[in-house]
């Protein structure tokens, strides 16, 4: 899965964790859990698609987390 855009989610292949594309760095993708968290490189050849189920779990997690911030 080497054409995934930034703000995409996918699925480290991994260890199975799901992260927000935040870029990329020479062969790696860095990654950001959803709601926020540390970023973490990820080989482009190892991400997957997120199922639609999963990725709606994500996204709410994500709005959620960011309606918690203060403004």
């Amino acid at each position: 899965m080497n054409s995934v855009g930034e703000g995409e989610y996918v699925i480290d292949s991994r260890d199975g964790r799901i992260g927000r594309v935040m870029g990329r760095e020479g062969p790696y993708v860095q990654l950001r859990p959803p709601g926020g968290g540390q970023e973490w490189d990820c080989p482009a050849e190892a991400l997957r698609h997120v199922p639609p189920t999963v990725l709606l779990r994500a996204r709410v997690r994500e709005r959620n987390r960011q309606g918690r911030l203060p403004g």
